[in-house]
């Protein structure tokens, strides 16, 4: 990939908790989480992109969502370079007993199921696990 994606994220948070998705790196043997969302369409807002993107994975309405900042995220994911352009947002779900517990069942990905869990700050914060964008801890204080 050799394009530059926008995409847009939530950051939902429930007390001390953030709501994010499980990811890998085969190739650098790492698991990772990031906030919800994904990429922005030609035309589309990036705070309709990440209502859209939340409705998508986990069947989610948000409401009083409000741009925080912008995150120039390069990096490299199962050995190939990247570059996204992320838009981050806070926001709050609406309330819905299926996000009380603490892991929210989310949409398939390539046959897998997206694995949604709220994880404290303070994990990411003090390094125990990996939280990406990179900088959006520091957004997040």
């Amino acid at each position: 990939m050799s394009a530059i994606r926008p995409i847009a994220i939530a950051v939902i948070r429930r007390g001390d908790r953030i709501l994010v998705f499980e990811g890998r790196d085969d190739v650098k043997g790492e698991t990772f989480y990031r906030p919800l969302g994904g990429g922005i369409d030609f035309r589309e807002q990036g705070a309709d992109a990440v209502r859209r993107e939340l409705r998508e994975e986990i069947g989610a309405e948000l409401r009083e969502v409000r741009y925080l900042g912008l995150v120039e995220n390069i990096f490299t994911l199962d050995g190939r370079p990247r570059h996204e352009l992320v838009l981050v947002f806070q926001a709050e779900l609406v309330d819905d007993p299926r996000f009380d517990g603490e892991r929210v069942e989310g949409a398939m990905e390539n046959g897998v199921p997206l694995v949604v869990a709220w994880k404290p700050l303070s994990l990411f914060a003090e390094g125990e696990e990996r939280l990406y964008p990179t900088g959006l801890i520091d957004m997040l204080g």
